[in-house]
């Protein structure tokens, strides 16, 4: 897993629909997830590495769960039939120490208070990777006292899972609370940034993924009782969308 590159990726923003917004979040606060690739230049990740074009993170239409209604829209019902089924795509076609990765920068964070019950979390899509280190948020947070801290939370099977509500049987909703930060966040910290990220590739299974698929489904990102269930934007390292921080 590559954790320390992610501070230095500026993502080339798209315009995305947030759903599911609490009821006391300024418009100015809302949440968006910009779909972002990292390829690492040589030594990046350490002596010897380099990243590879192996990467793509893309909000894809018919890939998701019904973006319209809630929870309370269901898949496979007439109701969504023509709904956009918007989910993001976070692929790794390769092994995991390849200097690279694929995620979504999530906007609107910036001053966000953290407090004991903090948690964030998303849908995956059942049989493809939900490993221990990926799909992850990687935090940075600026404490009551002190420099700004940096934070692992999740990854995937580290959470707390149970049925989707959408699709209970196809999909799984995994939250991330306090016992899944490391380290703990401070309560009474403010939110810098928060980044959903996938680097593990075909080399590293989970207990959904015994081959190494390299890929994850997610949707209904989570933000501290903040719902992101639809967006636009690809970013893959063919097109350099997205890489090292630039559109070149």
């Amino acid at each position: 897993m590559q954790v320390s590159h992610v501070g230095r990726i500026l993502v080339v923003a798209t315009v995305l629909v947030v759903g599911g917004l609490g009821p006391t979040v300024a418009a100015a606060q809302q949440l968006r997830a910009i779909p972002f690739v990292f390829i690492g230049k040589a030594d990046d990740c350490g002596a010897g590495t380099f990243g590879s074009n192996i990467v793509t993170s893309a909000w894809l239409g018919g890939m998701g769960l019904p973006d319209n209604g809630g929870d309370t829209a269901f898949n496979g019902v007439a109701d969504t039939a023509k709904d956009p089924h918007r989910g993001l795509l976070l692929s790794k076609n390769g092994p995991s120490p390849d200097c690279s990765s694929a995620g979504a920068r999530i906007t609107g964070v910036p001053e966000m208070s953290v407090d004991a019950t903090f948690t964030l979390g998303f849908d995956f899509r059942n049989g493809g990777h939900c490993g221990a280190g990926a799909p992850r948020f990687n935090v940075v947070v600026k404490p009551p006292t002190g420099p700004n801290t940096s934070h692992f939370v999740g990854g995937c099977a580290n959470g707390v899972q149970t049925p989707a509500p959408q699709d209970a049987v196809e999909w799984t909703r995994a939250r991330f609370a306090a016992a899944q930060q490391f380290p703990p966040i401070s309560p009474g910290s403010t939110i810098v940034s928060i980044t959903l990220l996938y680097d593990e590739g075909t080399d590293t299974a989970s207990a959904q993924d015994p081959n190494g698929v390299g890929l994850a489904v997610v949707d209904n990102i989570f933000i501290d009782g903040q719902f992101i269930r639809t967006g636009t934007g690809v970013a893959d390292g063919a097109s350099g969308v997205g890489q090292n921080g630039r559109d070149d």
